[in-house]
């Protein structure tokens, strides 16, 4: 591994996460839990297969992911993050922050995954933990669902869809990122095409304020 070859904090954090590809394999890792090599690959789209096995294998000697066997009847190994992988979550989360800026416009032919604003979804802040659970459904135009749900103060996000959601947002990617992430609000954005249906106020209730 190449370094840096400084004494401080950031230079020695670059050795090891500075790489092309790594900080999205974690962030994968932190939207979807345990993953298979095909599960990582399906969600860093133009990532060479041996580059990817490279990059594990490093972020394994690292000590921030380790493999394990599924369970049977599947016959596959599973990637996940150990406990000092998991610690790069509020790294990701202040990346995402500063990104903000940089997703004004339309990502044009840049690919997308909905599961990527479970970034910006795990900083949300439940304004009204007195009240009621509540389920909140993205649907970014083409893309696979993401569920937001929020009880007891906990903001919480997992793939695919619920049967009776509180509120349902659903637009192109960059209104839903820009109206997650607080750049754009709720009126200026369903102004600019994203549809809101359900509950008006389930949705106030998390979005940056």
């Amino acid at each position: 591994m190449r370094t840096y070859g400084q004494y401080c904090g950031v230079a020695k954090s670059l050795d090891v996460i500075g790489d092309r590809w790594t900080l999205l394999i974690v962030r994968e890792l932190l939207a979807l839990g345990p993953c298979r090599h095909t599960d990582l690959r399906n969600g860093l789209p133009g990532i060479a297969s041996n580059l990817l096995v490279d990059r594990l294998r490093e972020l394994e000697a690292a000590g921030l992911i380790h493999r394990e066997a599924a369970p049977p009847p599947v016959a596959t190994t599973l990637f996940s993050l150990t406990e000092r992988g998991r610690e790069l979550e509020p790294v990701l989360q202040e990346l995402s922050r500063w990104g903000v800026p940089l997703l004004r416009e339309p990502g044009g032919s840049d690919t997308f995954r909905t599961h990527w604003l479970d970034m910006p979804a795990r900083a949300l802040t439940d304004h009204r933990p007195d009240q009621p659970a509540i389920a909140l459904q993205l649907h970014a135009d083409g893309n696979e669902d993401l569920v937001i749900e929020v009880k007891d103060g906990s903001v919480h996000t997992h793939a695919g869809r619920v049967d009776h959601p509180t509120a349902s947002l659903t637009g192109p990617p960059h209104l839903l990122a820009a109206t997650l992430l607080g750049d754009l609000d709720l009126n200026a954005a369903e102004q600019q095409g994203l549809r809101l249906s359900g509950e008006r106020e389930a949705v106030l209730r998390i979005l940056p304020r």
